[in-house]
């Protein structure tokens, strides 16, 4: 199975938007849940958001609530992450991931087949 591909991530200002992109092949991606995590440098892999195959149900990490929103095109096998109102602590590089333990959506142990990660930085 092929691994995902991130895309979209840049430099922004603070206040500013991004759309991240994961592009995923279908055996990968079909009937799967999906996440997203990032991880700033020097601290752990942290939650961002996910969302269950059927598109109709998603998760959240409080300290995007309100600015991120989560989607997916079973059509394309993409997911996607609209980021809005960034904060420099946004920064980081953002992965997109798929579920394939049962159980709550943060942990990263319950994810496999993970991307390579694209960049996301928030100027202040």
């Amino acid at each position: 199975q092929v691994r995902p591909v991130e895309s979209g991530g840049g430099l922004v200002q603070a206040g500013g938007s991004l759309r991240l992109s994961c592009a995923a092949s279908g055996s990968t991606f079909s009937n799967y849940a999906m996440g997203w995590f990032r991880q700033a440098p020097g601290k752990e892999r942290e939650f961002v958001a996910a969302i269950n195959w059927y598109g109709d149900r998603t998760w959240d990490a409080d300290s995007v609530k309100g600015r991120f929103t989560i989607s997916r095109d079973n059509a394309k096998t993409t997911v996607y992450l609209q980021m809005n109102s960034l904060k420099p602590e946004d920064t980081g590089i953002y992965f997109c991931a798929r579920k394939v333990y049962g159980g709550d959506y943060d942990g990263s142990w319950r994810y496999d087949y993970w991307g390579q990660g694209t960049q996301v930085t928030v100027s202040s």
